[in-house]
């Protein structure tokens, strides 16, 4: 079987290796990690930063009048408002730098945090489990060379992100966001990065596989947020202090202006990572803390076939996204009985609202929530249906692809998995959304609708898998441009409602042709037009995948 070109390997390191450097090739890997990272990290920090400079700049038609301020102020003054944002005391001046670090810090956090494990967990866990990492290894490489590599790594991305957020932002001219409060903000941002880019350094010494790091590091992110929102829509704000993103939010940005809780985040960071050195040398290289559990002694039948076989590979990131969506559901949910207070005094929000339709503000707002619910899907969707493509590139298909297994069944057994779990999220989330949004609106009747508004954006999710088939088929090298899909939906489904897009914007993307129930009356005909869309792009993919050569790195 021919495989494709190989990536270059990192150049060993010149120079004796002592017993006491165990950092001996740091600076070499870190170059190599840059390397490899130069598409991906730009990505990541300019997506963060023009999202961050977007939001910022739309405030100035939003909320150009101050008795708009004054509204927004009475809509965030509950519980779940103040749940979904941040701690109450950004309300006392409500000026444009106060909103927009009450409105994004804590859900940018959360993004940020999501970047930073990934980059320690792909740098660390995952070159060890593909024995990359013992490779390079044997070369004249410290110990510690790998983490300290992939810690440096993260630091760069963070304080690059804090750097265009602090220059972006102080160039903008809005009232009220001044350098200082800039550079506080885009600081902000970076420590939380680093606590959680820490937390990943521990959690990849725990486990052997580099989903489980982060999938542990990742849950750990989210327990932080909602930490957070626990402590700020309370009375006492005791269990935001347990969380770093508490901590950044309490510095106040573009309000008071305080410093000392970014010296809370790097403290932690710092024991974090110190822990995470330390655990390193208890284990041996490939393997982790937690010993492996012995299975049993003949496999399953269910692993004897290719769609079971590849539940067992997707069922952990399955079962995350699925607690995660039906959490986020429940989440939204519980603030569906005060959307209408909420939202009265938002002009735009209201207009947006009008422009969706709908028998109240509470079926409207439910679908804009939906399309923020099914763009998560998306994220797990596009996971899935790439997983080929790491198995590929890591080397795992070519000796199952050598025996009678042909291709198509192959790929079409984690695709299965992809579109039946993409679904099954979509319920879990439409259930959530629909069991909280019932008990605070005090209507049962919203349960099956939410759940079947949820349900009514799987042929889009099936059209997004089909395009990361199709690019994984015929284009294997740009499998990663898949993320273009979910991204593009977020922006147009959500903000684009807000912002006013035009509507061959929103065509362009498959969320934009679900109906957007439970405002909207059910159209079965664009559901099934995406599912022929999704049918004929996978097949077109799959036809790609036999035609070319395995490409094994």
């Amino acid at each position: 079987m021919t495989t494709g070109t190989t990536t270059p390997r990192a150049p060993a390191p010149t120079g004796p290796v002592t017993g006491g450097n165990a950092l001996a090739g740091t600076r070499t890997l870190i170059r190599f990690v840059l390397r490899r990272d130069r598409v991906r990290l730009p990505v990541w920090v300019l997506a963060l930063s023009l999202g961050t400079l977007a939001t910022a700049n739309s405030f100035r038609t939003l909320y150009d009048d101050p008795q708009e301020r004054a509204n927004a102020v009475r809509s965030m003054d509950s519980p779940a408002g103040l749940a979904m944002s941040g701690p109450r005391h950004y309300l006392d001046d409500y000026g444009f730098g106060s909103m927009l670090s009450h409105q994004m810090l804590g859900f940018t956090a959360v993004l940020v945090g999501l970047m930073s494990v990934l980059i320690v967990t792909r740098h660390t866990r995952a070159e060890e489990e593909t024995g990359r990492a013992e490779l390079v290894r044997s070369a004249v490489v410290g110990r510690h060379a790998h983490l300290a590599a992939a810690l440096s790594a993260a630091v760069l991305a963070n304080l690059a992100l804090a750097l265009l957020l602090a220059l972006g932002l102080a160039g903008l001219g809005l009232e009220g966001v001044d350098p200082a409060g800039s550079l506080l903000y885009g600081l902000a941002h970076a420590a939380v990065g680093l606590v959680f880019a820490a937390v990943a350094a521990v959690t990849a010494q725990i486990t052997a596989h580099a989903r489980g790091a982060s999938g542990t590091a990742l849950a750990v992110v989210g327990v932080a947020y909602v930490l957070r929102a626990a402590g700020d829509s309370g009375e006492n704000d005791a269990l935001s202090w347990l969380s770093p993103i508490g901590w950044v939010q309490r510095s106040y940005p573009y309000v008071d202006d305080r410093w000392w809780p970014l010296l809370l985040c790097l403290v932690l960071a710092a024991a974090l990572a110190a822990t995470g050195f330390v655990l390193s040398t208890r284990r041996d290289v490939g393997a982790g803390l937690r010993p492996e559990r012995l299975g049993p002694p003949t496999a399953s039948a269910a692993l004897t076939t290719p769609s079971g076989f590849a539940l067992r590979l997707h069922r952990g990131m399955l079962a995350g996204f699925g607690a995660g969506l039906f959490l986020m559901g429940a989440m939204y949910g519980s603030i569906l009985g005060d959307a209408e207070d909420m939202l009265k005094d938002i002009d735009q929000v209201q207009e947006a609202l009008e422009r969706i339709g709908g028998a109240g503000v509470a079926e409207s707002f439910a679908s804009m929530v939906m399309v923020v619910l099914a763009v998560v899907a998306a994220v797990y969707v596009v996971m899935a249906a790439l997983r080929p493509r790491s198995e590929e590139t890591a080397g795992r298909a070519e000796p199952l692809l050598a025996t009678g297994l042909s291709r198509t069944r192959w790929a079409g057994g984690h695709l299965a998995v992809a579109m039946g779990g993409g679904t099954f999220v979509l319920l879990l989330a439409g259930l959530g959304f629909g069991v909280a949004g019932a008990a605070s609106t005090g209507d049962g009747g919203l349960l099956p609708e939410l759940v079947g508004a949820a349900l009514a954006y799987a042929p889009a999710l099936w059209v997004t898998i089909g395009v990361a088939v199709v690019l994984f088929g015929w284009f294997p090298r740009a499998s990663a441009a898949a993320w273009a899909v979910p991204v593009y939906a977020f922006v147009v489904g959500y903000l684009g409602e807000i912002l006013r897009f035009p509507d061959w914007m929103k065509n362009l993307s498959p969320f934009g042709h679900v109906p957007r129930l439970p405002a909207a009356d059910l159209d079965l005909t664009p559901l099934l037009l995406l599912t022929l869309v999704a049918a004929g792009l996978v097949w077109l993919g799959l036809a790609g995948f036999r035609r070319r050569d395995l490409d094994t790195k």
